[in-house]
């Protein structure tokens, strides 16, 4: 069963499509990556997806309803969360404060103030972060920062969390815990959708990849068709000097 799914998805800046005429979708439960050169569309979809953006044409649908046009809370009281290339936390706040925020603003029924504390101190349990939960976030080394901002997308229950680059500027035993992380959340039933450019996490964590190039889709499949494609080679695994690990 499709989660998300677009049709004709296309948006300009000025004349430049960043996004042109791509089709997509991910099934639930699955874990789909996003891959493609620098400049390739890839941000610029999960803004479409996340409606921080609207296209200029084409429709993006969630669980079957169509999301083209809504506001980002309401895509987020329906269920879709994400984290951000450059990491987006409230950095004067304590650690925890960012994830009440998350609780608080993910639900649309309302929530105590002790209901989202527990939820807070929960999550940054199941992120590692819990002995830091006091201190500004700026604080926080990088790969920390991303684990809060995961925590605090997943205080907004999501069905379907988009990741952009969590493993950017980490280093190996990072990227393990983080791959450890997209493993332990979509053990939670979450559906991921995952950009990044760390080609051997990327391999082995995503069930399909798509492959984005000058905003169009140039290739879609499993990581062992994208690892085989002399398409995506030449377009982008080559320069990544990806010997299939």
């Amino acid at each position: 069963m499709r989660i998300l799914e677009g049709e004709g998805v296309t948006r300009y800046f000025g004349g430049l499509a960043a996004v042109s005429d791509v089709s997509f979708h991910v099934e639930r439960g699955e874990v789909a990556g996003l891959i493609g050169p620098n400049g390739a569309g890839k941000t610029t979809l999960f803004n479409l997806i996340s409606a921080s953006l609207a296209p200029n044409s084409g429709t993006i649908k969630f669980k079957g309803v169509n999301i083209t046009g809504r506001k980002p809370h309401q895509i987020c009281h329906m269920g879709v969360a994400r984290t951000f290339q450059t990491v987006k936390i409230f950095a004067n706040m304590p650690v925890i404060d960012n994830v009440r925020l998350g609780a608080f603003f993910g639900t649309s029924s309302g929530m105590s103030a002790a209901e989202a504390s527990r939820e807070a101190a929960e999550l940054l349990e199941f992120v590692g972060l819990q002995a830091v939960s006091a201190i500004p976030a700026r604080d926080l080394t990088l790969a920390n920062q991303k684990k809060l901002e995961v925590a605090r997308a997943l205080a907004t229950k999501p069905e379907l969390l988009l990741l952009d680059e969590l493993m950017a500027g980490l280093n190996q035993t990072e990227v393990a815990q983080a791959m450890q992380m997209i493993r332990q959340i979509h053990d939670r039933g979450i559906t991921i959708v995952m950009i990044e450019h760390v080609m051997t996490a990327i391999m082995k964590a995503c069930d399909r990849i798509i492959v984005l190039h000058h905003g169009k889709k140039i290739a879609e499949g499993t990581p062992q068709e994208i690892a085989s494609s002399e398409t995506v080679i030449n377009v982008y695994l080559g320069e990544q000097s990806y010997a299939g690990g």
